[in-house]
């Protein structure tokens, strides 16, 4: 137990032979449950598993759950946080099976869901100071365009590394959210955050280290990740307009938002016809100059000022 409640981690794991007995032989001791999710590897990830539970006398600690086909890397956490709601863990953390979380800094992240202070935190490395230096340069680049994307389709400001999967969530917020509906993939931590501010809960953005270079190998491929999480979230931040400015609790910010997007792409099209235009040597009127400008400044305005009511709305959130 850590400061009185029961907590349960889950280690998604997709072809770890390699690391994942290091990462189960260095879990704390006040992890009460393991729930160790093998999506469907190719290797002997479930018999290293299996090997290490039983010879070190921790069978009744780690559950090995293997996944018949591939589901991706969202799916097994989904998998793992119903295992453990079901096995009556009051906080459930996710620590990846290639060994890039280190066990240390897990009383970090579990502290601020075990003190009631949030019901998610994560943690973030971009803060760091030396996460330039240790973390691969087009990796650090995506994360840090994916967090800024991130910022507005949740809502949630003020954090940062929004790829980061050192988390740890309440188990009132897993009954709040169909976990079902979470996305499969690589951009399940956007999804969640995205579905938790609706809900109006509380996250917190912890500061722990990079850690690369320990034998880890990742599927992940930056320039394929980052279109697909940023179509999932542009869906979720519509989504989240809907469901918590109109459905939920009606707030002018969407208006904003609304007039912002519209005369924003208004503007762009006739600049870029005007543009056009002029390359094929017709005459443009200063007339429709000022127009796509005065569009595009009161676009540009109406946005800023949406995100500004939304920063504001969010702020106890943090």
């Amino acid at each position: 137990m850590f400061k009185g409640c029961r907590v349960g981690v889950v280690v998604p794991a997709y072809n770890e032979e390699r690391q994942i007995e290091d990462v189960l032989a260095t879990m704390p001791d006040f992890v009460d449950r393991i729930f160790v999710i093998d999506d469907c590897s190719a290797d002997k990830t479930s018999d290293v598993i299996k090997h290490w539970a039983k010879g070190k006398g921790h069978a009744h600690r780690v559950q090995l759950i293997r996944h018949e086909t591939r589901g991706g890397v969202g799916k097994a956490i989904t998998t793992g946080y119903k295992a453990a709601l079901e096995d009556g863990m009051e906080v459930v953390a996710v620590m990846a099976g290639d060994g890039q979380m280190d066990p240390k800094e897990l009383p970090l992240i579990l502290e601020p869901v075990a003190d009631g202070k949030a019901a998610y935190s994560k943690g973030n490395r971009l803060t760091s100071g030396v996460a330039w230096e240790k973390t691969p340069h087009v990796r650090y680049l995506g994360n840090a365009f994916l967090s800024l994307l991130t910022k507005i389709a949740s809502g949630y400001w003020h954090v940062a590394d929004t790829q980061s999967g050192y988390t740890a969530i309440s188990a009132e917020a897993l009954r709040a959210i169909n976990l079902d509906d979470l996305y499969p993939s690589y951009g399940y931590p956007n999804d969640m955050l995205v579905r938790l501010n609706v809900r109006n809960f509380r996250v917190a953005d912890v500061h722990i280290a990079p850690r690369y270079g320990i034998g880890e190998r990742s599927s992940m491929k930056v320039w394929k990740v980052i279109p697909t999480v940023s179509l999932l979230l542009l869906r979720g931040f519509f989504w989240r307009m809907k469901e918590k400015y109109v459905i939920r609790d009606f707030h002018p910010l969407v208006f904003f938002y609304a007039f912002g997007f519209l005369m924003t792409l208004i503007g762009l099209g006739l600049g870029i016809a005007e543009v056009v235009l002029r390359i094929m040597g017709n005459a443009v009127s200063v007339g429709t100059v000022v127009l796509v400008a005065l569009l595009l400044i009161f676009g540009s305005q109406f946005t800023l000022f949406a995100m500004w009511f939304d920063m504001e709305s969010n702020k106890d959130l943090r």
